[in-house]
C-alpha cells in the first residue's frame, strides 16, 4: 500500500518510543501540507508565525517552524513514519491507518477545516457515479487511501452493496490536485474526471467541466478535510508544541472567518497560486465553503467503513480514541 512506501522501516521505531523523552522540546519544527484551501490555516498561521507566537506565550521562545507541502496524504505519512517531519496536515483517512498500524502511537491533535470535496468530469457522458465504465480514469491525491478513494469505496458500498466496496478502485489514478487539474485541461489525457479539492474544483468548474458527485451526498454531512496528527511520543515530548498548534489553530480560523481576503492572501503568498484574488473569494462564498472547524467531522463513519473493508484491524469505541487526550473537549464526531 502507498501510504507505508518508505515508512515501514520506521515503524518500530515509533513504536519504541511511547516512553521516550527528550531532554527539552524542540524548537525547530516541521509541518506538512497539501496544496489547495482546504489548508486555509496553515498558510495563514505560516505568515502570521502563530504557533510560534503561542509558543512564546507558553513560554517556549525561538520556535521556528518549517512548512511543506507534499501533493498528496501518503507522501506525508511516510515522511512522519520515517521521522523526517514533525506533525502532518492532511485527510482523516491517513489518521485513522497510521494509528490502527502504530497501535495507538499516532494521533489527532486538531482539524482545521471540514468543507466539501467534489468529483467534476469533462466527458458528457459521465453524468452521475453510475456512468463510470471499466476504462474511465479518476484522479485521486493518493489511490486507495485518500479521502476522495475512500468516498469512492463507501458511493460504491451504497451503489453495489458491501460485496462491491472497492467497485471504483481499478478507476483511480495518483495525481496531485494541481497535476489533476492539468490532466482535465488535456483533452487527449486518459484521466477525464478528477475528485477534486477547494479550489481545484471550482476553477475546473469554471473551464466546463461539471460534478459529477459532492462529498456531503455520499457521507450525509460534514467531512474533516485537514487534521494535524503526530506521533504519540512527540506529543509528550513536546507539549508546549502541542499546545501551540491548538491555539494557533483556532486563532487563525477566526482570523479567517473575520477577514476571508486577507487569509487568501496569505495562501496565495505562501502558495504561489496565480488565481485573482477576488475568483478566490468567490469561492469561499460557495455553499459549505466556510466550514472553518477546530473539531473532527464524520470521522467515525471513515473508520466503520474502514473496519468493514479490513484496513483498519481494531475499530475505535470514539473518535477520540485516535485524538489526544488533549483533544477530548473538542465537539468531534
Amino acid at each position: 500500500m502507498r501510504l507505508f512506501q518508505g515508512g515501514i522501516a520506521a515503524l518500530g521505531i515509533i513504536l519504541g518510543l511511547g516512553s521516550a523523552g527528550y531532554a527539552q522540546e524542540k524548537t525547530d519544527i516541521s509541518i506538512t501540507r497539501q496544496p489547495g484551501i482546504l489548508y486555509l490555516a496553515s498558510h495563514v498561521m505560516e505568515t502570521q508565525k502563530l504557533i510560534e507566537k503561542h509558543a512564546a506565550e507558553d513560554g517556549l521562545k525561538d520556535v521556528t517552524v518549517n512548512w511543506r507541502t507534499f501533493s498528496g496524504g501518503g507522501a506525508q505519512t511516510d515522511a512522519l513514519l520515517s521521522g523526517n517531519v514533525d506533525i502532518v496536515n492532511t485527510g482523516t483517512g491517513n489518521l485513522l491507518l497510521l494509528w490502527d498500524r502504530t497501535r495507538g502511537k499516532v494521533k489527532g491533535i486538531i482539524t482545521s477545516s471540514a468543507q466539501p470535496v467534489i468529483m467534476v468530469s469533462r466527458d458528457p457522458e459521465i453524468k452521475s457515479l453510475k456512468d463510470i465504465g471499466p476504462s474511465d480514469k479518476i484522479a485521486v491525491p493518493t489511490v486507495g487511501v485518500s479521502t476522495q478513494a475512500i468516498l469512492l469505496q463507501m458511493a460504491a458500498g451504497q451503489m453495489y452493496g458491501d460485496g462491491d466496496l472497492k467497485h471504483f478502485d481499478p478507476n483511480t489514478v495518483q495525481l496531485g490536485h494541481p497535476d489533476a487539474m492539468a490532466a482535465l485541461a488535456n483533452k487527449s489525457h486518459e484521466v477525464a474526471s478528477h475528485f477534486s479539492a477547494p479550489p481545484f474544483q471550482y476553477l475546473e468548474m469554471d473551464a466546463g467541466n461539471h460534478i459529477v458527485v459532492n462529498s456531503k451526498d455520499i457521507i450525509g454531512g460534514p467531512l474533516t478535510q485537514a487534521t494535524f496528527f503526530t506521533t504519540t511520543a512527540f506529543a509528550e515530548a513536546n507539549p508546549v508544541i502541542i499546545k501551540a498548534v491548538r491555539e494557533a489553530t483556532v486563532q487563525a480560523i477566526d482570523m479567517i472567518k473575520k477577514n476571508p481576503k486577507d487569509a487568501l492572501s496569505a495562501y496565495k503568498q505562501v502558495s504561489g497560486d496565480k488565481t485573482d484574488l477576488n475568483t478566490l473569494v468567490k469561492i469561499l462564498g460557495q455553499p459549505d465553503m466556510m466550514e472553518f472547524r477546530t473539531d473532527p467531522q464524520g470521522t467515525m463513519k471513515f473508520a466503520t467503513h474502514l473496519h468493514k473493508i479490513g484496513t483498519l484491524k481494531t475499530m475505535p469505541a470514539a473518535w477520540t480514541d485516535y485524538y489526544l487526550p488533549e483533544s477530548a473537549d473538542l465537539k468531534g464526531n
